[in-house]
């Protein structure tokens, strides 16, 4: 696995309460549903949607999206780095996007925010740090991955009109199991080894992803 961690916005129903006609009586409620909200896949180019639509056949009958309404209910995603990976490969490359790159796209492995917002405040110690065991138990991921000071990006899919999709064993960056037994690699599903939800996210825009500091 990388150093990112491997690591989406149903609006709620609203019911419409009824006033008074000029006739005196009630409006009926407006039962009216909205339209469902646009899949992130429409974001992704022809290369992107290709390899999207290959991976909600294996996943049939469950796809991105409803990965996504399940998981991602507000689309929202995070991931973490180790700040000596954030300075190498974000700020001293001026990178664009986050991820593991080549002459395609940008690849990242992201997991919902809430459940990496969740797993780092559970992984506050007294002075101020973090506990790498206790994340590495929260997120299904060797603790290994969290040491030091960390930075944690959150980004939101829906707002800037990112591309995601299933990941796939072909993505960069996947750590690829070698035997039935193996833990802490690659598993098609959604999910990390661990059971936490991940989606691969295409080009993750630097500039509009919220970067906060972990000690």
């Amino acid at each position: 696995m990388n150093f990112i961690s491997r690591a989406l916005v149903l609006g709620s129903l609203s019911t419409v309460v009824g006033c008074a006609s000029v006739k005196g009586g009630t409006k009926p409620p407006d039962t009216t549903t909205p339209p469902p909200a646009a899949s992130l896949v429409d974001h992704c180019d022809d290369t992107q949607k290709a390899i999207s639509k290959e991976a909600d056949a294996m996943a049939a009958p469950y796809g991105i999206d409803q990965h996504i309404e399940k998981n991602f209910p507000d689309r929202k995603v995070s991931w973490l780095m180790t700040d000596s990976a954030y300075q190498k490969f974000v700020v001293q490359t001026g990178a664009k996007n986050f991820g593991r790159c080549n002459d395609v796209a940008c690849y990242l492995f992201a997991a919902p925010s809430a459940t990496i917002h969740g797993a780092v405040e559970k992984a506050k110690t007294a002075d101020g740090t973090h506990d790498p065991a206790v994340l590495g138990k929260e997120l299904g991921l060797p603790a290994k991955n969290f040491e030091g000071p960390l930075r944690m990006m959150t980004l939101d899919l829906a707002a800037q009109k990112v591309c995601t999709r299933l990941p796939v064993e072909a993505d960069p960056g996947v750590w690829k199991c070698t035997t039935p037994e193996d833990t802490d690699c690659f598993k098609f599903g959604g999910y990390t080894s661990g059971g936490a939800p991940e989606v691969m996210v295409i080009n993750a825009p630097v500039a509009d992803t919220q970067v906060a500091e972990i000690p």
